[in-house]
Parts: C-alpha cells; structure tokens; sequence
C-alpha cells in the first residue's frame, strides 16, 4: 500500500513560462530549489518512484534527484 506523502511549494517568481521556488517534503525532512515546473515534477516523481520501488518512507531525499 502506499503511504501518502505531503509537500509544501513555495513559488517564488515565474520566467520564461514556468515557476520558480521551493519544495518542502514533509515525511522527508527535505528541501530543494526548482527552476521550472518539470524540475519540480521530477522531484516529486523521485519521491515517489523510490518510496513504491522500495516500499519505505525517505528513500529518495529530494537532494539526490
């Protein structure tokens, strides 16, 4: 079964069409800076992948993607 993960965004700016800001992982005690929209789905994607592939909260902090 998969455990609910929750994120914070904070957007800060918008350029060139897309947001800029931060996401905050709860369950992960992590945070990152995103640049556009698609560097902010493929954090939350490897968030996610990584917690179904191994089945554990925290196995992809948000740094390392």
């Amino acid at each position: 079964m998969k455990e609910k993960q929750t994120f914070v965004l904070e957007i800060n700016s918008t350029q060139n069409q897309s947001w800029q800001g931060r996401i905050e992982w709860i369950q992960g005690k992590e945070k990152q800076s995103f640049r556009s929209v698609m560097e902010l789905f493929r954090l939350i994607d490897s968030v996610v992948y990584d917690e179904e592939k191994n089945n554990i909260t925290g196995a992809a902090p948000l740094a390392n993607k």
